[in-house]
Formats: C-alpha cells, sequence, structure tokens
C-alpha cells in the first residue's frame, strides 16, 4: 500500500506538477514532505500529509518544515 502511494506521489511530481510555476509555501514541497512522512512513519506519515495539506492555505506562512525523525532514526542518525 505505501509503495501505491508513493509511486502516485512520484507520478504527480513528474508529469502533473511540472506543467505549473512553482507555488509551494513550505520547503521541502508537500508532495516531497508526504513522500518522507509516508516512508518513515507509513499511514502515520500518509496523516502527517494531509495535515500539512490542510495547513498550506493562503493565511499561513510557509516557511521550513521538515518531517519530524522518530526516536530510532534519530538514534541512527547520530551514530553516523
Amino acid at each position: 500500500m505505501k509503495a501505491i502511494v508513493v509511486g502516485l506521489i512520484k507520478i504527480y511530481q513528474q508529469w502533473i506538477s511540472p506543467m505549473s510555476a512553482p507555488k509551494c509555501k513550505y520547503y521541502p514541497s508537500c508532495s516531497s514532505y508526504a513522500v518522507t512522512a509516508i516512508n518513515t512513519y507509513g499511514l502515520k506519515g500518509l496523516f502527517m500529509s494531509v495535515w500539512r495539506l490542510m495547513r498550506c492555505n493562503p493565511w499561513s506562512h510557509g516557511g521550513v518544515d521538515y518531517v519530524p525523525l522518530n526516536s530510532t532514526n534519530t538514534n541512527e542518525a547520530l551514530s553516523l
């Protein structure tokens, strides 16, 4: 299931998104955030992505918003 959702996002990134000018207020873009969140957290990442899309509106300030690392990823990152 995760591969299907990520695959659909990748299709969007490669075929649909390039047809319009970049408009994302956040860095990384919402689609990149979604891929990272889903690969890191699975189903919870999908909900995190939906929440991010809901926050992307004309009244938000945008900015840098990375996917938070979970405790196992934090331990791996510190050991590198």
